[in-house]
């Protein structure tokens, strides 16, 4: 079976909105899906602690934000999944292609990925990547910069 998702998450992992705002953002991005069909796999999630949000099979390649050497998926996976099983207590890596500190939430992913308490997810979304509008039009009604992820499994 194949499945596709379109999550919007804040740009701070930490970061986490009311009840009402989440409500805002939710009914914004109902409003831009094509049809019901649609807006019956859209939900909000509340996380305890920060969780990996990817972009399944679309994933191209990770790049350095320092450098932008191209980071093997091995070592993603290995950081992450370190990260994972501490309960990510921080998001601090050094690339090992040049040595700099950076955030994982702040490598380069093509596609994008990204790390969050907070997700607005559909499933089957019934269209592709949300326009910078519309992304401005669910940050105001998040009360925060937002970023999309579209994944393929």
């Amino acid at each position: 079976m194949i499945d596709d998702f379109l999550t919007v998450i804040p740009t701070d992992p930490h970061w986490q909105p009311g009840k009402e705002a989440a409500d805002r953002a939710s009914a914004a991005l109902s409003g831009m899906l094509p049809d019901s069909d649609a807006r019956l796999g859209l939900r909000v999630q509340w996380h305890d602690g920060v969780e990996v949000i990817i972009c399944g099979s679309n994933l191209e390649k990770i790049s350095c934000p320092h450098c932008g050497a191209q980071c093997a998926t091995d070592w993603w996976m290995d950081t992450v999944s370190e990260g994972y099983d501490q309960g990510f207590p921080h998001l601090m890596a050094a690339v090992p292609c040049c040595g700099a500190l950076t955030s994982l939430n702040e490598l380069v992913y093509d596609w994008p990925m990204g790390f969050a308490r907070f997700r607005i997810e559909v499933m089957y979304p019934g269209r592709s990547w949300l326009t910078a509008g519309e992304l401005a039009h669910l940050s105001d009604a998040l009360g925060h910069p937002v970023r999309q992820i579209l994944s393929h499994f």
